[in-house]
């Protein structure tokens, strides 16, 4: 006669859980991957970061030239519009060095081979032409150069900086697209209310 089986249900499931359990670990928990890490680690935010140095080297320089093209102005109010712009690009460089921290970077300059040569036609107008109205309107042209190059860099990196959500950078990237924007109209009026009529009448 067969032996019977005494253990309840309860003994049984018991038994089972203390079987499974000595056989196969449980898995941890997995955590979720972080959306700024994945973010961080993309091409996307390389270019990000890429374009951001090449600004940054970019303004550094400009910051260089801008005295040379104030001093070799004739014209009043391009002189003055070369220091105020000065102050401003060096206002620009510090806040550029405060989006490097807010992406949790250390401020990095990569040389901006169209900066540098932008610059370098600005050196050599001033060291082939004459000072006078001429040299002023050609000052103007090399500027407003600048200014659509870097116009174009800021509108650009406000989307990107837009598109993964740093906010805090995509605003003070903004307020130095309008400061740029905001250079290149002066140029223009500059140009079109007295430089350019004077160089025409220039011998």
């Amino acid at each position: 006669m067969a032996t019977k089986n005494t253990k309840t249900a309860g003994q049984k499931a018991s038994a089972n859980g203390r079987s499974n359990g000595s056989m196969k670990k449980s898995a941890p928990a997995r955590k979720p991957a972080s959306r700024n890490g994945d973010m961080e680690a993309s091409p996307f935010h390389q270019l990000f970061v890429d374009e951001l140095k090449d600004i940054y080297w970019a303004e550094k320089h400009l910051v260089k030239a801008l005295p040379k093209m104030q001093k070799a102005a004739s014209t009043a109010e391009l002189v003055d519009a070369f220091a105020d712009h000065l102050e401003a690009t060096k206002g620009h460089v510090s806040r550029l060095e405060d989006i490097f921290e807010i992406i949790g970077m250390k401020p990095t300059a990569k040389k901006c081979e169209a900066m540098a040569g932008l610059v370098t036609e600005a050196q050599e107008l001033i060291t082939e032409e004459e000072a006078g109205s001429v040299l002023d309107a050609g000052l103007i042209i090399a500027a407003q150069k600048v200014e659509h190059y870097e116009i174009a860099t800021y509108g650009s990196l406000r989307t990107l900086a837009t598109r993964m959500g740093h906010t805090d950078a995509a605003n003070l990237l903004e307020q130095t697209l309008d400061e740029e924007k905001e250079t290149d109209s002066l140029l223009t009026q500059i140009a079109e209310s007295k430089v350019n009529e004077e160089a025409m009448a220039e011998d």
